[in-house]
């Protein structure tokens, strides 16, 4: 039957209300399915100490909701929601069809997801699933619609949380079906797909649309404009039945948010700004793979992705509380650095500092993920820790209101990103098959982050006229389109910088003729002849003192101006960079891999001729991550010390976490942190850098 909400406890359920800044969202995955009522009982007061406002539930529990099909056990949930509505903690609910429980495999096989190698997987991990199987489909609609008519008005409910972090690929009889569907609607005829596909190429002629099948493992190399058409199929599907469950929610009369967590960093299997506008909140699953500093730099990626993607405040799902993990192993990170880290994600426009998970699991797959309450319990300096994050963010959330319009981080330097660049950069038998699209997309970001510049990043089409700079790294297809939209960008005054491997092919990877990149030839003033890709360590020195790695061109400047040229090799004399006038902007051309000490002076000396400024001088230099999050009014500076000697920042305002007086200054240690409130657009200055 459905809940009975109590009046005047949790929150209402406003779409608008559970992300308002009045308070940060701070808690994780409970799974009290995991552990007795006794247990229940001191997370409770665990969760009263360190101030956790949010839980998430139900993520992996659809084995507990429905032990059979269509009998629905609700009364341990009940229970639940009871004990946290009355402690005065929200909750996301989850629906949990990111793990079918064993009745549903055992009773539909078809269900379970094809490898590319043809073996069906069995039940016994999480995300096995056929995300096209009709059987899936009607049972995730159903535990989605049990959930939302008993739990939907729940006055507690911060959102729903559709699915876990959508990504599982199908290969199988289900998914060739609907790929199938997929390919007519978008094609509408077969002469267009063989023509699109190049299927003159190897034979690969279709005369009838059964003849087409997932790209499964073959004898050598798949086509590849069949390869990026499944992705794009896959991230469509995926998100079809992420629809479904919204609807039967929705039905119900529930008006609480929607959200499924995105994942980063090392697989993409979504195309995130369609799936951003079917959502009301974007959501991220952060898991950092790096444990030197470029840590920190990588939790501003994910965040300035995330506020790009969602166009506004976005919320951390998930993170590690104690640990990075490098595959092999997992390294400690420090408890302070925990508490830097959280606040680098809501500096950059995250309403939520939430982790995976609220105690770590003493069995099962994950029992060595870390939680928010170690194994070795309460009394630990990681939960010492964990309550003095949830001290800060009481402290800091009262006074970090919502801009009244315009940007929460506001930046004049913008990178495209595009879904279709990482996948067609994974298509095999490329000139180099080393060269990632997330990698160069991170080095671009890694140059401006470490300059202290603020950066989003931009769907392509939008409307970019408020940068001063759009980057555009190794964007491999471009549709006509998008090159018009480039063109006018530069033309209404902007400044646009390309790099190798971006405007190769048109979105069916059919390479442009004539030189290379075939799609921006005209607009770059350039024409490259061959692709020289280096050897292994192989490094090639540039006139103006630049460092190249992995790739080179032979390139000619046809109208454009060389700005840099080989200084030796077999390119020596040549040019490698160029830039052109074209009506009131410039196109600069990067035609070769500059290494990342050398990307981030080419970077850096782009900003400075154009008077892109960092947030606070000299900041960077000295280890001082300094993000200004604009509010209602005031802005937010948060200041976050990776460095190794003490600094002081001066601003009229206060420092909310100390109270110390802005105008006499701020003093940070060495891996402190501090969130500086002063007039909106209101002066910084660094007073003390270390020698």
């Amino acid at each position: 039957m459905p809940h009975t909400p109590t009046p005047g406890v949790g929150t209402p359920a406003d779409p608008s209300a559970p992300f308002a800044p009045s308070a940060f969202l701070f808690g994780g995955d409970w799974s009290p399915e995991q552990w007795d009522r006794e247990t229940w009982r001191e997370d409770i007061e665990l969760m009263r100490r360190a101030k956790v406002n949010t839980v998430s539930l139900g993520i992996f529990s659809w084995a507990m909701l429905e032990p059979a099909e269509g009998v629905f056990q609700t009364d341990w949930l009940d229970e639940v929601i009871e004990l946290i509505t009355e402690a005065g903690i929200g909750f996301f609910l989850a629906t949990p069809t990111a793990s079918p429980p064993p009745w549903f495999t055992l009773a539909h096989p078809e269900a379970m997801p094809v490898r590319e190698d043809g073996v069906r997987l069995t039940h016994g991990s999480r995300d096995t699933y056929a995300i096209s199987a009709p059987a899936y489909r009607e049972a995730s609609r159903r535990i989605a619609r049990m959930l939302a008519e008993r739990y939907g008005a729940h006055p507690g409910l911060r959102g729903w949380h559709l699915h876990n972090e959508y990504g599982t690929l199908d290969h199988g009889p289900e998914a060739a079906r609907s790929f199938r569907v997929w390919l007519q609607r978008r094609y509408g005829s077969l002469e267009a797909l063989n023509r699109e596909w190049s299927a003159a190429f190897w034979s690969q002629r279709y005369g009838a649309w059964e003849e087409i099948t997932p790209p499964r493992t073959t004898q050598y190399l798949h086509n590849p404009a069949q390869l990026i058409d499944f992705r794009r199929y896959s991230s469509d599907e995926m998100l079809a039945a992420m629809g479904e469950q919204r609807d039967e929610i929705r039905a119900t009369g529930s008006r609480a948010p929607m959200t499924t967590n995105f994942m980063l960093p090392t697989w993409n299997h979504l195309e995130q700004w369609s799936w951003a506008d079917q959502l009301d909140v974007v959501s991220l699953d952060h898991y950092l793979d790096t444990t030197g500093p470029d840590a920190e730099t990588h939790i501003a990626y994910g965040s300035d992705l995330s506020r790009s993607w969602s166009g506004g405040p976005w919320v951390l799902m998930e993170q590690n509380a104690a640990g990075i993990s490098l595959g092999d192993r997992t390294v400690a990170k420090s408890p302070q650095r925990m508490i830097r880290h959280s606040l680098g994600y809501i500096a950059r426009g995250s309403q939520s500092s939430l982790f995976f998970q609220w105690r770590a699991s003493l069995g099962g797959s994950e029992q060595w993920h870390s939680g928010l309450v170690p194994h070795a319990g309460g009394s630990t300096r990681r939960f010492k820790a964990v309550c003095e994050l949830g001290g800060i963010l009481e402290r800091i959330a009262p006074a970090v209101q919502l801009p009244a319009d315009g940007p929460l981080v506001a930046a004049e330097v913008g990178i495209l990103w595009h879904a279709d660049g990482w996948w067609a950069l994974e298509t095999p038998h490329l000139p180099s098959d080393a060269l990632r699209y997330s990698d160069e997309v991170r080095a671009t970001h890694r140059s401006f982050w470490r300059a202290g510049i603020p950066v989003d990043f931009v769907r392509p089409g939008a409307d970019a006229s408020r940068y001063r700079l759009l980057v555009v790294p190794c964007l491999y297809p471009l549709s006509d389109e998008q090159v018009s939209w480039l063109t006018r960008y530069v033309e209404a005054g902007g400044e646009l910088v390309v790099t190798y491997l971006s405007g190769i092919s048109d979105p069916s990877l059919r390479i442009a003729p004539g030189g290379y990149p075939g799609r921006l030839r005209e607009l770059l003033g350039v024409r490259v002849q061959e692709l020289l890709p280096l050897e292994n360590g192989a490094q090639v020195v540039l006139d103006d003192g630049g460092i190249v790695e992995e790739w080179t061109e032979l390139l000619e400047a046809t109208d454009a101006e060389p700005t840099a040229r080989y200084a030796d090799g077999d390119l020596r004399g040549l040019p490698a960079i160029t830039r052109v006038r074209r009506g009131e902007g410039h196109a600069v051309y990067l035609s070769a891999r500059l290494r990342q000490d050398s990307r981030d002076v080419f970077f850096a000396a782009v900003a400075e001729r154009l008077g892109v400024r960092p947030t606070l001088e000299g900041a960077a230099q000295a280890g001082l991550e300094v993000v200004r999050r604009r509010g209602d009014g005031a802005d937010h500076v948060f200041l976050l010390h990776h460095g190794s000697e003490p600094v002081t920042v001066r601003g009229e305002g206060r420092e909310l976490i100390s109270g110390q007086d802005g105008s006499a200054g701020v003093r940070i240690e060495p891996g402190g942190v501090g969130v500086l409130a002063v007039a909106a657009d209101g002066p910084l200055e660094l007073l003390r850098v270390p020698s």
